[in-house]
């Protein structure tokens, strides 16, 4: 647990390898954003920019990604959050599998979006029993990070 506000628990996604991969999960029982109350919709536009803020400040990402997808059953509203370092980026262009991609794009753009690394995200960070290595901190490290930036940072941002 990175965070837990009365509305909202922040975790590091349990099964990713990627440092900075956060869960940002409503505690009320809903599948659907207007159903929640305003005081946790208001509350969910600061922790996004706290959690941007931090990432920003730990990895210095060059995208943050942030998505809702929910198509598996049992799990409570939550949105991802990405850090596409550029180490990431490296990794993806020189594995040649995700090469073929480029063949998919109309009109041929050449370079690669977030639904392209995130595809690369889930599959070789979270799904593989051996995940490519990482650069620079662990997500160990990063959560004991994360936990102190919040700490320190959100009692004034949330006011």
């Amino acid at each position: 647990m990175i965070l837990e506000t009365e509305h909202w628990l922040v975790t590091h996604r349990s099964d990713s390898a990627l440092p900075g991969y956060l869960i940002l999960a409503a505690r009320q029982a809903t599948n659907e954003l207007h159903r929640l109350p305003e005081r946790a919709l208001a509350e969910l536009g600061m922790l996004l920019a706290t959690l941007q803020r931090a990432l920003q400040a730990i990895l210095d990402p060059e995208h943050l990604y942030v998505g809702r997808y929910g198509h598996i059953g049992g799990h409570a509203f939550h949105f991802h959050i990405i850090p596409i370092c550029g180490w990431v980026k490296q990794r993806f262009f020189a594995d040649h599998r995700y090469r073929m991609l480029l063949s998919l794009q109309h009109p041929p753009v050449g370079d690669t979006d977030g639904a392209e690394l995130t595809l690369y995200v889930w599959r070789e960070f979270c799904e593989r029993p051996d995940p490519p290595p990482i650069s620079g901190p662990s997500v160990e490290d990063v959560v004991e990070m994360l936990r102190r930036f919040v700490a320190t940072n959100r009692d004034h941002e949330m006011e």
